[in-house]
């Protein structure tokens, strides 16, 4: 065998273990997009709920309801 035989017979199987090696990572990394997706739609959902909460709160403690809440207290106790 000449020397050029044995170097193309080297440079093919690493180029084939580069190939193989690529294959592998693009699977992977398509299965860390999937998670990644996954995770993302559940922060969402968990940053959508906790807004709605906020408002939640925000709605009962506007000064309007601690005016009203106040004002029955108070009647409440000049009627006792």
């Amino acid at each position: 065998m000449d020397w050029a035989q044995i170097l193309v017979i080297i440079l093919s199987v690493f180029l084939a273990l580069f190939l193989l090696l690529a294959i592998i990572l693009t699977v992977i990394l398509i299965k860390l997009t999937r998670q990644i997706r996954s995770v993302t739609g559940s922060a969402q959902r968990t940053a959508e709920s906790v807004e709605k909460a906020v408002v939640g709160f925000t709605n009962i403690t506007s000064p309007v309801f601690l005016a009203k809440l106040l004002t029955k207290q108070v009647k409440k106790f000049k009627s006792k």
